[in-house]
């Protein structure tokens, strides 16, 4: 006897393929994409201190430079007053002196006129020695520029003597001024018949009988002197 054919529904599912690979349903999971935020305030925060360091290097600049120029005038009153050694000043208020300085000085016992102070010695010298001793106080021999300078000074000197001043040719004729200003033959106070030799070649200022004016003479002679130097101010 025959076996009976026994059939059964059976259902098959089948998964679509792509591209010749079969997915798997347990595979990895996927990776998480880690995102770095940015920090937007340090660069703003750089450059502000970079500006505040170049502030603060340009005022110290700054400051350096004002206390350097206040030590060098104090260094430069200072250096001028040990020149002239001499301890003691008369000031007096001279509101129309440098800048904001009003206070204008001289050593004591010096004249003083315009921007200038003068000392009249009472020994005789030659011109060379009459110079020396001016330059150990910080000055030089007068030098004379105006009329109104002559006349000031030619009031003060003694009548009877004659004084040398800063002027000397070094030969040739060619004037000159110890502190090397340009000699001006248009504001000079020659006597009539001055100068007179070329083997006098220094000068002298003297009160003839019509009138003080210069003599040329032998810088050997021993005659009196007149030094200048500028004013201190404060």
């Amino acid at each position: 006897m025959a076996s009976p054919n026994i059939y059964t529904d059976v259902n098959f599912k089948t998964q679509p393929v792509s591209s010749g690979i079969i997915s798997d349903s347990s595979s990895a999971p996927p990776k998480k994409t880690t995102i770095h935020k940015s920090n937007p305030g340090f660069p703003t925060l750089l450059l502000a201190s970079l500006i505040f360091f170049l502030l603060m290097a340009i005022l110290s600049s700054v400051a350096l430079i004002i206390l350097f120029q206040m030590y060098s005038d104090l260094l430069e009153e200072k250096n001028t007053m040990k020149q002239l050694n001499h301890t003691k000043l008369a000031c007096m208020k001279d509101h129309a002196s440098k800048e904001d300085k009003v206070w204008s000085c001289c050593p004591k016992n010096w004249k003083s006129f315009s921007s200038h102070c003068y000392f009249i010695s009472t020994d005789s010298a030659s011109w060379r020695e009459s110079e020396e001793k001016c330059s150990s106080m910080g000055a030089h021999l007068m030098v004379i520029h105006s009329q109104e300078e002559q006349d000031f000074i030619t009031k003060i000197l003694n009548p009877k003597a004659a004084y040398y001043i800063g002027l000397s040719d070094p030969g040739h004729r060619q004037w000159q001024w110890v502190d090397q200003t340009p000699y001006n033959e248009n504001s000079t106070f020659w006597l009539p018949g001055e100068p007179s030799s070329d083997h006098e070649q220094c000068v002298i200022i003297s009160p003839p009988y019509s009138g003080w004016g210069w003599n040329d003479v032998r810088c050997s002679d021993k005659q009196k002197s007149v030094c200048q130097v500028e004013k201190i101010y404060f």
